[in-house]
């Protein structure tokens, strides 16, 4: 699907690519959702929604083999578990006929292709228009973490000390994909009794992300990256710790690092979030969570009141070309990177990685975010933000008082707030060069700090550490941005 590689582009013919499969679901004719409920995918994080929840009382019926299989699970597996190697090929043929059984119904031309039989995406195969829906998952097969929550916990209490436990240790955010992480290890389990196994069984392997990473590997990211890592170690580090509360989990399975992994990357790679990331309920939404990001997307997920999911199109879509949805901001590659793996070439821009200015009020207002922040790849400009946040927080953050500098922070800020843009040039004009100095400051530092960890690879075994040279290639894409930026900056005479 899309772990590790870049996202194809809009272009890929058919003839590059190995067809896979495509359903046929004739008897399908798929309404075109009205407009005022159409939904807007946010930028803000990774595939977050505006989502109409289902009511408490839905149940997904499909899940009611956990009660059955679960309590089973201190023994020996009872029947043969997926193969979770990561080399392991993704067993897709099946999940066709698992999705049609299931009431997944989709449009004719929606087909799955593959390259290398590892990453899989959806193209269509004829013309779409904007405000189709090609898509319908039915809520009793969406993974919906409430409802999950509701049945796992009323086979165990130990769900609820172990949820307590995350609360304890600072993973309250966590809760809803600590749910979906056991309800995949219960169906791990069931091995060829789950309801789910076919499309488990389709699921990929292989990762690229943080979790995936060996120790070495965090030593050549850069800050940025190396922190949104670490924030997704500890997700995983905490939930291994209060799995062990966990009865309804053998053993042997948490122990498991490897199972373990699987599905927890499963789960922060596939499951669609509420507004901002932080809501109540996480859903996973199988097949719908095979479309790939894109920095230009074609579709968006809409969920309707009783908690069905569709996947619609936004745009007039060609023949031939991928179906992508956004899975984040596209100008923030590395959190892509460091929670999915892959590497988004066709970003835009990136963070300009200025990460020793405090994150104040004043600071925020002036613009300072990600998202704002940029350096932008192909032409190395510098966005207003950036100058903004450094000329505010460090140029007239540090001179010295005097009769003839006392003031300008403040009406710097002042003219930002009220929209006087006349004063804010007036400003940026009489502190231009102090500004860019700054600037050309930081991207030399941060050069000559992208080529230390370039060397700090050299002679590793990439046996030992594969996710090394896609590391590297986010490296050199930064790499070459930042080059842009300062080549500019010494052509200003800075």
């Amino acid at each position: 699907m899309r772990l590790g590689h870049a996202v194809a582009s809009a272009s890929s013919s058919a003839a590059a690519v190995l067809v896979l499969f495509g359903f046929r679901a004739a008897a399908f004719a798929p309404p075109v959702l009205p407009t005022n409920k159409l939904v807007a995918t946010s930028s803000k994080s990774n595939k977050y929604i505006h989502k109409r929840h289902p009511t408490p009382t839905t149940t997904i019926s499909n899940i009611d083999n956990v009660a059955t299989t679960a309590t089973t699970s201190s023994s020996l597996l009872r029947s043969t578990p997926i193969d979770i190697n990561e080399y392991a090929p993704r067993n897709m043929p099946l999940l066709e006929e698992w999705a049609t059984n299931n009431g997944i119904q989709k449009l004719d031309c929606l087909e799955l292709y593959t390259e290398d039989g590892m990453d899989f995406q959806y193209i269509t195969t004829a013309d779409i228009p904007a405000g189709t829906t090609i898509m319908y998952v039915p809520a009793d097969v969406c993974l919906s973490s409430s409802n999950i929550a509701m049945r796992l916990s009323s086979m165990s209490n130990t769900i609820s000390q172990a949820v307590d436990q995350l609360t304890r240790i600072g993973g309250q955010n966590s809760i809803s994909d600590f749910y979906l992480f056991v309800f995949l290890l219960v169906e791990y389990e069931a091995g060829e009794n789950s309801a789910y196994r076919p499309y488990l069984d389709a699921l990929p392997r292989l990762y690229f992300n943080s979790v995936s990473m060996t120790e070495f590997c965090y030593e050549c990211l850069p800050p940025l990256v190396f922190s949104l890592s670490r924030l997704e170690r500890v997700k995983f580090d905490n939930f291994k710790q209060v799995l062990a509360k966990v009865d309804l989990i053998s053993d042997y399975v948490k122990r498991n690092e490897d199972v373990l992994k699987w599905a927890f990357n499963s789960v922060y790679t596939r499951a669609y979030a509420d507004k901002e990331g932080q809501g109540s309920d996480v859903t996973i939404t199988p097949l719908a969570d095979m479309f790939n990001h894109g920095t230009e997307t074609e579709i968006e997920m809409y969920f309707d009141e009783g908690g069905n999911a569709m996947a619609y199109t936004t745009v007039d879509v060609r023949a031939n070309s991928p179906l992508r949805i956004s899975y984040g901001c596209p100008t923030n590659p590395s959190f892509l990177f460091a929670r999915y793996g892959f590497l988004d070439e066709t970003s835009p821009a990136t963070f300009c990685k200025i990460m020793d200015i405090p994150k104040t009020p004043e600071n925020v207002d002036m613009g300072m975010d990600f998202s704002k922040m940029l350096f932008y790849h192909d032409t190395g400009d510098i966005s207003p933000e950036v100058m903004d946040v450094v000329l505010y927080a460090k140029v007239l953050a540090g001179l010295k008082s005097s009769p003839e500098t006392d003031g300008y922070k403040q009406a710097f800020y002042q003219a930002h707030m009220s929209g006087d843009e006349n004063t804010k040039a007036m400003i940026h004009d009489q502190f231009r060069y102090e500004t860019l100095s700054e600037i050309k400051k930081h991207v030399d530092k941060f050069l000559e700090l992208l080529d230390s960890l370039e060397q700090k690879s050299y002679g590793k075994n990439l046996d030992e550490h594969p996710r090394l040279p896609l590391i590297l290639r986010h490296n050199e894409f930064v790499k070459q941005t930042f080059l842009r930026v300062q080549a500019n900056l010494s052509a200003a005479g800075v």
